[in-house]
């Protein structure tokens, strides 16, 4: 059986799980097409951060809400260590992701994540919650690095 929180203060297991998303990404992409934001930004930016927990109380999974003004919010650090994935982990996370988006009445859920083969997975997730492929959105530019995506809420 797993859990998920909201995290209000700092925890050290989800500390070090978003400090592994934010090297895995930061040695994976060019700086320049790099948008991994760290658990530090992240707060500040106004996210909200979750934790996936399974039954011993191990962070399993993490992931965060940014709002985009009333209507809309952006998914961000999503991050499933890679001695945790295969278990539908991400899948079990991201549900309750776009759970708590619904219930601050956003009507949109949009993130950015990587064009190439190492991303395929990350993408496949999304497509299967319903995401499709968007211009984009926000602050962001085009770049052959990134994809975009949204989902209707």
């Amino acid at each position: 059986m797993t859990s998920i929180t909201r995290v209000e203060t700092a925890d050290p297991a989800v500390e070090a799980i978003l400090e592994r998303h934010h090297e895995a990404m930061r040695a994976q992409t060019p700086e320049e097409s790099c948008h991994v934001m760290t658990s530090e930004a992240l707060r500040a930016s106004g996210a909200s951060v979750y934790a996936l927990r399974d039954e011993s109380g191990a962070v399993c999974a993490v992931g965060a809400l940014k709002p985009m003004g009333q209507a809309e919010t952006e998914l961000k650090s999503m991050h499933v260590p890679s001695e945790m994935r295969g278990r539908g982990y991400g899948a079990v996370l991201l549900a309750h992701l776009l759970d708590e988006a619904r219930k601050t009445q956003a009507q949109a859920a949009f993130l950015e994540t990587g064009s190439e083969d190492g991303f395929a997975a990350a993408r496949g997730l999304y497509e299967a919650a319903g995401f499709t492929y968007c211009p984009p959105f926000g602050d962001y530019v085009s770049d052959p690095l990134s994809v975009f995506m949204t989902l209707r809420l």
